[in-house]
Formats: C-alpha cells, sequence, structure tokens
C-alpha cells in the first residue's frame, strides 16, 4: 500500500500533538509533506513553536514546520489556554526545539506542495481553524480541485458546542474560513464532537500510555493529565476526549468510524450561533450533501492502534 500524502494543519494543542505523534509513527499509511501552523488554541508563535517540539519528541526533526496565520480572516482571535495552559503544551517538560521554523509562509507552502504533487494525491489534514486553508483557496483556487480530501476536526450537531452553546471551538475561531472550506466543493471528512466525545481518555487507558515507558507514551499521558481536568470538571466525564488524533487515526482505520454523507452549512451571520454548523443530519434541507459527517468510533479499537503505533517512537 503506498502511504498517504498529508498536510497537517494544526494549532497545538495536547491533542493535536498526540494526532501528529501516530501520524508520525505510521509511515507506511501516511507521509508527512509538512506541519502548517495557524493560530489558536494559543498564538501562533507558540503553535508554530509546539509542533516543533512534537516532531522532536518523535525523533523526526526532519520535518518541515511552517507558520501561517496569526488571526482569522475576519473576527479577533480567540484563544483557549483556559484548556491547554500557557504553552499549550502544559503537562509534560519538553525542552525547547532545536530544528528551524521555515522561512517560507505556510499558505504558500500548501499552495506550492498541491501545484507540485500529482491532482488528487494530496489530503489536507486541519486540527485547528480553517484560517490557513481557506486563505490558500481564496489565493490559489486553481489548487481547490488538486486536493484528494479533506479530514478535519471540527464542528458538532448533537453535542452541540464546547465554546459556546452553538459553536465546536475550531469552527468558532474562524467562522468565515471554515465557510469557505466547506463551500468549496472538496470532499470532505469531518471529526465533529459527535464522534470525538466518544473518544474518552479514561484514567486506565491513560496509565496504559503511561506504561509504553517510552519518552512518548509518558509525554502523552502527562498532557493527558493536564488537559483532562478542564474536561472532567466540565463534563462530569470519567475522562477526557482526544478529538485531533480521530483526523489520523481515520487515515489509518477508516473502518473504526462511521457517519452520514450530509450537506453542512456554516453560520456567519448570527452572533447567537456564530460558528454553528448546520449539519442536515436528517436530510431535511433538501441541500446536497458536501461533507461525510462522523458520529460513531469504535473507542477500543482507536486507543489499542493509539498504543500500537506511539509504541514504536
Amino acid at each position: 500500500m503506498t502511504a498517504r500524502k498529508i498536510i497537517i494543519d494544526t494549532d497545538p494543542g495536547q491533542d493535536d500533538a498526540i494526532a501528529i505523534l501516530l501520524a508520525l509513527a505510521s509511515p507506511a499509511e501516511i507521509e508527512v509533506l509538512g506541519l502548517t501552523c495557524v493560530a489558536g488554541n494559543v498564538p501562533l508563535a507558540l503553535t508554530s513553536k509546539n509542533a516543533r517540539i512534537v516532531c522532536e519528541l518523535a525523533g523526526r526533526p526532519e520535518v518541515k514546520v511552517f507558520a501561517g496565520a496569526e488571526h482569522p480572516l475576519v473576527r479577533n482571535l480567540r484563544t483557549a489556554e483556559h484548556v491547554h495552559g500557557a504553552t499549550g503544551l502544559n503537562g509534560p517538560k519538553l525542552p525547547d526545539p532545536e530544528m528551524p521554523l521555515q522561512d517560507q509562509h505556510a499558505v504558500d507552502f500548501i499552495i506550492e506542495t498541491l501545484r507540485r504533487e500529482p491532482a488528487g494525491t494530496v489530503t489536507l489534514c486541519p486540527l485547528g481553524p480553517l484560517t490557513n486553508i481557506a486563505m490558500a483557496f481564496r489565493k490559489a483556487p486553481d489548487i481547490i480541485d488538486r486536493v484528494q480530501e479533506i479530514v478535519l476536526m471540527g464542528g458538532a450537531y448533537f453535542e452541540v458546542g464546547n465554546i459556546t452553546p452553538a459553536a465546536e471551538f475550531n469552527i468558532y475561531v474562524d467562522p468565515h474560513a471554515a465557510d469557505v472550506v466547506f463551500r468549496a466543493g472538496v470532499p470532505l471528512v469531518v471529526m465533529s464532537l459527535d464522534v470525538t466525545h466518544k473518544a474518552m481518555v479514561t484514567p486506565e487507558r491513560n496509565e496504559a500510555f503511561r506504561a509504553l515507558g517510552n519518552r512518548v507514551g509518558i509525554a502523552v499521558a502527562e498532557m493527558t493529565d493536564f488537559f483532562q481536568s478542564f474536561d472532567l470538571e466540565k463534563y462530569g466525564s470519567p475522562g477526557a476526549p482526544l478529538h485531533d488524533p480521530c483526523v489520523t487515526a481515520y487515515l489509518i482505520r477508516p473502518d473504526l468510524f462511521t457517519g452520514r454523507h450530509i450537506n453542512v452549512e456554516i453560520e456567519i451571520a448570527s452572533e447567537l450561533t456564530m460558528g454553528m454548523t448546520v449539519a442536515d443530519w436528517w436530510g431535511v434541507s433538501g441541500r446536497a450533501p458536501n461533507a461525510l459527517f462522523m458520529g460513531t468510533i469504535d473507542d477500543e479499537g482507536y486507543f489499542a492502534l493509539l498504543r500500537e503505533r506511539l509504541a514504536l517512537l
């Protein structure tokens, strides 16, 4: 099997970090062409730093990391230090990166890569706000038809919102960018809160990461130790949802997930519901489907895959 070529667009974030680690631990299935960073969970200076920290944690300092958009297309930046800590990677004590940040802007790297690689061979994997992707599509609309697929973490339907009553964080931070991407016509796979909230890191699962005994397993457990405190207090659940690794897990084991091909539109007019993913789960709108919107996960298989691959780093 030929490894799938991907660009990970990210705003690390502990769960972003685990998604990146899973991708880098799976070279038979995934070829990471580069990491493009965006402001989201924390400002851009930290997300681009954190991405390099994660690459070095994985023993992959050759992976190219690019800094992108510092703020959303229209709105002011909203960050999530209340979840991820002041650095975005609170929890483990990891050294500052030695590998360089690339000089090229993330948006230009996305455009250049999609023009260089054969059409239909590069998948975009956004784990944060969709600003970089929307900017690339606006700057170079010729690349839109060259994208194989976009597999993203964002949105919600049954789980409604986690940053407002109606909106999931990644979409809410830059709803106008999300609107550009969801209207672009690229095949979309959406890992919404409806599926990621079923990917729960229980204390037993976190101890299994720690028990791997390698540097990566221990760091992942310490990351989860930190960010789960917010979710435990908010939801009263037995653990914290591990959102972003659902994206890379899908590329490796799509059979772990089920969903529906439905129409999804982004609310950009009403402040009350700004950033809501209006997901036509029941097919009542008559609008054409534009996204495979995931709803369920084999959580045991998901965590088994994470343990298996993280053990290799």
